[in-house]
């Protein structure tokens, strides 16, 4: 039952991450330690991308979900299993990265445009 609430639990931190990779700018803007996290977020989600490098969250989550029970066809939770749809969309890596340089993009604006200030 650990590794089926681990599973659950990394599945909503990788929900979490997405969503702050995406809109990690708009709470950077007002503070340089999460502007900085956020960037090299970013910076992490180009270079696996143009590699095709597997999230290590990707990793742990299957790991955890096999522990607990590699047989189940829906091993996790009624929530989690629309997370995972919502994590693992099916588009082209191609896609997946020019939305990363659009969301790259974006975030650069903001943080031009929204400087912290001392």
């Amino acid at each position: 039952m650990l590794y089926k609430l681990s599973a659950d639990f990394v599945i909503i931190l990788h929900f979490l991450w997405i969503l702050f990779i995406i809109f990690g700018a708009l709470w950077g803007r007002y503070n340089r330690a999460v502007r900085n996290i956020h960037i090299a977020s970013l910076l992490f989600s180009i270079v696996s991308q143009i590699f095709f490098w597997i999230c290590p969250l990707t990793h742990l989550e299957v790991w955890l979900h096999e522990q607990y029970d590699p047989s189940l066809a829906y091993p996790s939770s009624f929530i989690t299993h629309y997370l995972e749809e919502m994590i693992y969309v099916q588009i082209s890596s191609r896609t997946i990265l020019i939305l990363t340089f659009v969301i790259v993009g974006m975030s650069g604006v903001i943080y031009w445009k929204f400087q912290v200030r001392k």
